[in-house]
């Protein structure tokens, strides 16, 4: 049930033209860049796929790591239209290799692109971008990122790290809504982007979202944007800004709800799915699903404890592990608990011999260590 009246979402205003500069601007601080900002109104996934299209050429060639089913779909949108696409392809559920990712940059005569997830909710995996960004530049390729599952997570640097196309949504780590998308663009980029043959006369055509709305002085965004969407990025960004250090008090807020819900399991007597703290997602920590336990009945008993927000993985891992959401305002020291006492309450009443005081007092250390930066609501 909504907390709300729905009739307070009839007959909306109408977003300023002039506002959509300022949210721009806005998206660019929060992602470091310098470099043009245009919103494509959907959802992230259609954002990326326009990235793909955009770029796609026949004869570019083009280096993607494949960490979850996202990587395999950007193979797929650059594959249609001609480019030759050499995948990486990780270990399930696990973050890339940098030895397999560098001699598959190696094997390449010639690289044009190299594309990467930086954070993955499917699994809670985190790819080691900033050694990535390194390789790819001294290759002299463009560098595309899907950031749409760790901006407001992690530290990320448009500039500092030479992203040339970066893809974000608001609606994980920033707190915003899910039906628009932004996407970072170097000139580098839009360089290649307008290469013949060029994708024009297309819902997906960067391009032409280039020529109709930056060029023409950002004013009016094309066809009819959704003021719903907009109004709400605008609050999610203000709600940013009036954080005492911006968007690194938010990046730091969700490494803490990591950091406790990591300590939780340990402390539960399970190790986290991925072991290493540095290649773990700040949005979603994926705990292991202990070998006889049914995924299923898992996840329901999960149900037992209100605020919990525990869901199977995603892309060929739904039998191997659970993910502990704490995106968003669930970064916080309550909903961060109640997802590590329903795991382990529920793999008790499962059979699953585990420490469920020892976790909720992990929990708690790590936020007393934490203060002020860890909310303790």
């Amino acid at each position: 049930m909504t907390q709300f009246s729905t009739e307070d979402l009839l007959d909306p205003p109408a977003y300023p033209s002039v506002g959509y500069a300022v949210l721009a601007d806005q998206i660019g601080v929060v992602m470091r860049s310098f470099d043009d900002i245009v919103f494509v109104q959907a959802e992230a996934v259609v954002a990326l796929e326009a990235v793909a299209a955009s770029l796609a050429k026949p004869g570019l060639r083009v280096l993607n790591v494949v960490t979850s089913m996202y990587g395999d779909y950007f193979a797929t949108w650059l594959r249609r239209g001609g480019a030759d696409v050499e995948n990486v392809v990780a270990k399930l559920g696990r973050p890339v290799e940098l030895a397999a990712f560098q001699a598959a940059l190696d094997a390449m005569e010639q690289v044009d692109v190299v594309v990467l997830v930086h954070g993955e909710a499917a699994n809670g995996v985190l790819n080691p971008l900033p050694q990535i960004a390194e390789a790819a530049k001294a290759r002299g390729a463009l560098l595309v990122v899907d950031a749409v599952a760790s901006i407001g997570a992690h530290p990320f640097e448009v500039q500092t790290l030479g992203i040339d196309i970066a893809v974000i949504g608001p609606q994980k780590g920033l707190g915003g809504p899910a039906g628009l998308s932004a996407i970072s663009v170097s000139e580098a980029a839009w360089a290649r982007i307008a290469e013949a043959p060029a994708l024009r006369l297309s819902t997906l055509s960067l391009l032409d979202l280039k020529e109709n709305w930056l060029d023409r002085g950002a004013d009016a965004l094309p066809g009819t944007p959704a003021p719903l969407e907009f109004w709400a990025l605008d609050a999610a960004l203000n709600r940013i800004d009036a954080e005492e250090d911006g968007i690194e008090t938010v990046v730091e807020r969700h490494q803490v709800a990591a950091r406790a819900t990591r300590a939780g399991l340990r402390a539960l007597g399970i190790t986290p799915w991925i072991e290493d703290d540095a290649s773990a997602s700040a949005l979603v920590t994926a705990a292991p699903i202990p070998e006889g336990i049914v995924p299923e009945e898992l996840v329901a008993a999960t149900k037992a404890i209100e605020d919990a927000a525990i869901s199977p993985g995603v892309g060929g891992v739904e039998t191997l592990l659970v993910r502990l959401n704490h995106t968003g305002l669930r970064a916080a020291y309550r909903p961060v608990l109640a997802n590590v006492v329903a795991y382990g309450r529920a793999l008790a009443s499962l059979g699953h011999e585990v420490d469920v005081d020892a976790a909720i007092e992990a929990v708690a250390k790590a936020y007393q260590d934490a203060e002020p930066a860890g909310s303790t609501e």
